[in-house]
């Protein structure tokens, strides 16, 4: 194809997109089913993750929980029995014979700690034979150190990359080949604002974002260019949410009743639209897609800059330098 035209062609394409996202503004996306598919969370035992599994679950999903903690996991397998108690009768479906056949979904608990590759493949092993095809992995689990660089001891850095980024590929690289047979799944993210614009004193957990967002954005470009179009993605980056992980970040006091932590309900809410609409990604609040410079602007106005120094400080001063948080 001669360069202009294809220039033009291209031209036309990106403008298109501009319309299709404006468009669904006003045209509500129908959702797509999730009933009876196989969804893996990680992190699933608190949080965020406990949240997806409570949305996936009342959407009659099969769950895959996996998280270190094991009573915090059978706690929301717990949750999510009653959800599915609550339900009415699971519907019926013919199979390959004719047969009618009732569907009740079910949830699995394993403890896998996902910065250690040998865990998450046996683990993930365990799931194939146990429970079937893999389709929704949401990479939920990750941790904060709570400490400035120089005071962080480097185990603790090393971990923090582990679990928010490296489990990324491992996860990834167990559950994707199926999807690419099949040409059928859903990859989620669950990043943060401070993988798209850093603050100061949490160089660890942003550079471990930054490395995610990086892995998803490059990996939903692979999938493209090998015309898996029945693989979706899905990349959420929400701002600072109120989960107990940053407890005692604080933005400038004039402007904290206006720009509160965000509610872990609303973000999952966000996000759960996001994934069943196939939006390729979400951020709460929308302001963080605004221009570089203009983030910057609204950062130091707001505090937003300096507003790790005081969870920094309670960390400092409640735990040892051993201490880990689990959470987003």
């Amino acid at each position: 194809m001669n360069i202009v035209v294809e220039f033009f062609v291209v031209s036309f394409k990106v403008m298109w997109s501009f319309v299709l996202a404006g468009a669904k503004w006003l045209i509500k996306p129908e959702e797509k089913s999730v009933e009876g598919q196989v969804c893996v969370i990680t992190g699933g035992g608190s949080g965020l993750g406990r949240l997806f599994a409570a949305e996936f679950a009342r959407r009659r999903a099969t769950l895959v929980l996996w998280d270190v903690n094991r009573r915090a996991n059978e706690e929301t397998a717990e949750l999510v029995r009653d959800i599915y108690r609550e339900m009415v009768p699971p519907k019926g479906f013919r199979n390959s014979v004719g047969e009618l056949q009732l569907f009740q979904p079910q949830v699995y608990t394993y403890v896998c700690d996902v910065s250690k590759r040998e865990s998450v493949y046996s683990t993930a092993e365990k799931v194939r034979r146990e429970v079937g095809n893999v389709t929704f992995l949401i990479n939920n689990a990750g941790v904060v150190s709570g400490h400035h660089l120089l005071e962080c001891p480097d185990e603790l850095i090393e971990k923090t990359m582990m679990v928010n980024c490296h489990a990324h590929f491992w996860t990834t690289k167990a559950f994707l080949p199926k999807m690419l047979e099949l040409n059928q799944g859903h990859i989620v993210t669950v990043a943060s604002s401070l993988g798209l614009f850093s603050t100061a004193g949490v160089e660890d957990y942003c550079a471990s974002k930054f490395g995610a967002i990086g892995f998803h954005e490059s990996l939903s470009h692979e999938l493209k260019a090998a015309s898996k179009d029945g693989i979706k993605m899905t990349l959420v980056c929400p701002f600072l949410v109120d989960t107990g992980m940053f407890k005692g970040c604080k933005i400038r006091k004039e402007m904290a009743p206006f720009f509160p932590p965000l509610k872990a309900e609303y973000c999952v809410e966000r996000a759960m639209r996001a994934i069943l609409t196939d939006q390729p990604m979400v951020c709460t609040p929308r302001t963080m897609v605004l221009p570089f410079d203009a983030i910057v602007c609204m950062y130091r106005f707001l505090g937003a800059d300096k507003c790790m120094y005081p969870f920094l400080a309670q960390r400092k001063e409640s735990t040892n330098n051993n201490g880990m948080k689990p959470g987003m």
